[in-house]
Formats: structure tokens, C-alpha cells, sequence
């Protein structure tokens, strides 16, 4: 009966591997396809239905505070607001350091940017962990990207 059970959990783990075998290279087939199509990725706007953000000159502190409320609700458990890493890379600069075009399109559609943006790629290697799409509506997106503003001391 032992012999019978061994038997079964070696047929198991033999399995299992050669699963995990295959969807690697599926996996890595995926990836070397999307990287083919990074000559078209722009990085300064990335990938994603915004082209133009328009940004006011002053900060929105209503729209502000209200982005405070949904980051630390679906971001804070990853991000710190400071340069400090989490999980994810800390938030200190983010507004200053890109784009707004690329902040909402980050925000609202990172798993193909973060499959073609270089710099995200390191992140990755360096976090070990993949930002998940919160699915978040532009406008609350919106509302984050002000919030970070905010966060890099836009007044």
C-alpha cells in the first residue's frame, strides 16, 4: 500500500512539473511577442487611450484629496507616498519624473506597458512583483494623478 501511494504522489509531482514546463515556454513565447512590438511603444506617453491630459496649473485639492481616498484604498498596500519601496516603488516624484498621458495610462492599463516599457521591466525585476490592474475609471485615475501632483508639492 505505501508502494502504491509513493508511486501516485511521484506520478503527481512528474506531472505537475511538466505542466509548469510548458506554460514557462508559453509564458516566455508571449513575452518575446510583445516585446517585437516595442518599436512602436512611446514611453513618454505609453500605451493606453489617453493621448492628452490637461493639466491646470494650480492643483485641484478637492480632486486631490478625493485621489488620496481611492490610492489609499487600492494603492497604499503596495505603494509608499515617499521614495520609499513597498511592494511597488514609492510614489515621491512619479508626477515630475513622467508624463501625465503616461501616469493615466499606466494607472488604467499597466499590463501591456509594463510588457513593453523598459524602465517598467527593471521595476519588475527589482519589486518581483507585477502591478495589477486595480480597474480603475479614468476618472478615478484622474483623481490619483492629482493626488500625486499634490504629493510632489504642485500647490
Amino acid at each position: 500500500m505505501k508502494k502504491l501511494i509513493i508511486f501516485f504522489a511521484i506520478g503527481i509531482f512528474i506531472y505537475a512539473c511538466s505542466n509548469n514546463s510548458n506554460q514557462n515556454s508559453s509564458t516566455s513565447s508571449r513575452n518575446s511577442s510583445s516585446k517585437a512590438t516595442t518599436s512602436d511603444y512611446d514611453p513618454k506617453r505609453g500605451e493606453g487611450k489617453h493621448d492628452k491630459v490637461e493639466l491646470g496649473d494650480k492643483l485641484d485639492a478637492k480632486m486631490a484629496e478625493e485621489g488620496k481616498t481611492i490610492a489609499n484604498l487600492k494603492c497604499a498596500s503596495c505603494h509608499k507616498y515617499t521614495d520609499e519601496k513597498l511592494v511597488g516603488p514609492g510614489w515621491a516624484g512619479v508626477s515630475n519624473k513622467h508624463q501625465p498621458e503616461w501616469i493615466m495610462n499606466f494607472i488604467t492599463n499597466p499590463d501591456p506597458m509594463i510588457d513593453k516599457d523598459p524602465e517598467l521591466q527593471a521595476q519588475l525585476e527589482i519589486c518581483l512583483v507585477r502591478m495589477p490592474n486595480q480597474n480603475l475609471s479614468d476618472d478615478d485615475a484622474r483623481k490619483i494623478l492629482e493626488f500625486m501632483r499634490q504629493n510632489d508639492g504642485v500647490k
